[in-house]
């Protein structure tokens, strides 16, 4: 009877079981929690008390989507909390499984249900890969309580995921792991006698464990490979000592990797904090961001956008040079392009953050639009139509009066006369006290009390 349900696809990895691992394993395979309390970070969602322990400690949830960047423990924790809850356990990936092969596995997990009463966990890696038919076919079995589903991405599943199958889940995302939580893995891979390297005499220098946790920037598989990579090509000292300093680390790791991706939550974070940085007046942190994009090979041609949309919403007519710096940093990265172009972008965007801020020109745009979105569009003043319209008046036989009273701003002392050029004294741009906007709000004061005594005269 137990051949008959054998499934094909049921994964049987040694992280589940007791059994030693194969040797050829990696290290980072041959080291995942076998049980929660093997289980680093993620404190905000596997704590006592919190949502997900307590979840998975009853055995009271249906569907699970973990999100979060590469490294940080979302196959390892889908794999113990089936163990937990003593359900089989199927992984499928995003990247090689087909329709068939989930339908397959549904059907499985029905006969398993209807025969053994054993619930099922079916796990898919990188859920953000299925095509929309591919996740679809996930829902009528999701709603039947066929079998419960833990899906795992990098990338936002209310972006990325279908709506139905985000709604019948609970979402949670998973952090990078602190330093103090990769230092935790450090050490438990260097005692480990059954799975990780505790047979072997190593001395890992202090300043090696530093650099190795930092340089791998929340990532537990990248940290646990580059320290396998090091013993591996590093020859025992005559006391059978496997002797790691900083220098092995340095060429085992090598370039740091950032964490970033081009379409996705980083990419907008970054640029967000970026854009908030220069907002809020902090040239070191816009110059960290702006770093952290170009290190991640953001495009340049994005960034030099931002800055020139930040000259005009947020320094305005406090500074409308920052306009000019802007855009010649716009036209500079085009002209030399990387890694020089890096150096007008520090420019501009230092100056940006750096500048007075204003943004009434912004919120004056904004408002008028506003008011012709939602309000009665304001006829034209008759004086301030053009001369073709008056022309075609004229033509028609009506009265020439198209700009009969307009009265023509240079003939009058310090280029200024006050006329209705509103039909009604709407006001939408107020200036700021910042910069040179204080000198621009004090003329226009002037300006208004003149429309105003115009207005009371008619």
């Amino acid at each position: 009877m137990d051949e008959l349900f054998e499934d094909p696809l049921e994964h049987k990895d040694q992280a589940t079981t007791n059994a030693p691992p194969p040797p050829q394993m990696p290290l980072a395979a041959r080291m995942r929690p076998r049980v929660l309390d093997e289980y680093f970070g993620q404190q905000h969602i596997l704590g006592k008390g919190k949502l997900l322990r307590r979840a998975v400690e009853a055995d009271r949830f249906t569907s699970l989507i973990f999100y979060g960047p590469p490294g940080v423990g979302k196959t390892s924790l889908a794999e113990l909390i089936s163990q937990r809850t003593d359900s089989r356990f199927i992984n499928l990936s995003g990247v090689e499984s087909n329709v068939a092969q989930i339908r397959q596995a549904a059907e499985t997990a029905l006969q398993f249900l209807r025969t053994r009463k054993q619930m099922t966990t079916l796990f898919v890696d990188e859920i953000h890969r299925f095509n929309k038919s591919q996740q679809d076919v996930l829902l009528p079995h999701i709603e039947r309580g066929t079998m419960r589903f833990i899906g795992a991405t990098t990338h936002n599943p209310y972006f990325y995921v279908n709506s139905p199958l985000v709604s019948r889940s609970q979402v949670f995302q998973l952090e990078p792991l602190s330093e103090d939580d990769l230092r935790d893995i450090l050490d438990a891979t260097l005692k480990d006698r059954e799975r990780g390297l505790g047979r072997l005499d190593i001395d890992l220098s202090p300043e090696a464990a530093t650099h190795l946790a930092v340089m791998c920037d929340g990532d537990a598989r990248k940290l646990l490979t580059a320290l396998e990579l090091a013993i591996l090509t590093t020859e025992p000292d005559e006391q059978g000592t496997y002797q790691i300093d900083l220098t092995i680390i340095e060429e085992s790791i090598q370039r740091k990797t950032v964490v970033y991706d081009g379409d996705g939550d980083e990419h907008y974070d970054t640029i967000s904090a970026f854009i908030k940085s220069m907002r809020g007046s902090d040239p070191d942190a816009t110059i960290y961001w702006l770093a952290k994009m170009l290190y991640a090979g953001e495009d340049i041609r994005f960034i030099a956008r931002r800055i020139v949309i930040a000259a005009s919403e947020d320094v305005g007519m406090a500074d409308s040079n920052a306009l000019q710096v802007a855009v010649a940093a716009q036209q500079a990265v085009e002209f030399i392009g990387m890694p020089e172009a890096r150096i007008p972008l520090a420019h501009a965007a230092i100056y940006i953050a750096t500048a007075p801020k204003s943004n009434r020109a912004y919120a004056a745009i904004n408002a008028a639009t506003q008011d012709i979105g939602k309000g009665r569009t304001l006829a034209v003043p008759v004086h301030l139509r053009s001369k073709t319209r008056k022309k075609l008046a004229t033509e028609g036989g009506a009265a020439d009066k198209s700009d009969a009273n307009y009265s023509y701003a240079h003939d009058y002392q310090d280029g200024f006369v006050p006329q209705a050029y509103l039909p009604e004294g709407r006001v939408y741009y107020q200036p700021t006290t910042h910069g040179l906007e204080k000198r621009i709000g004090e003329r226009l004061s002037y300006w208004r009390e003149q429309f105003e005594q115009q207005r009371n005269k008619k």
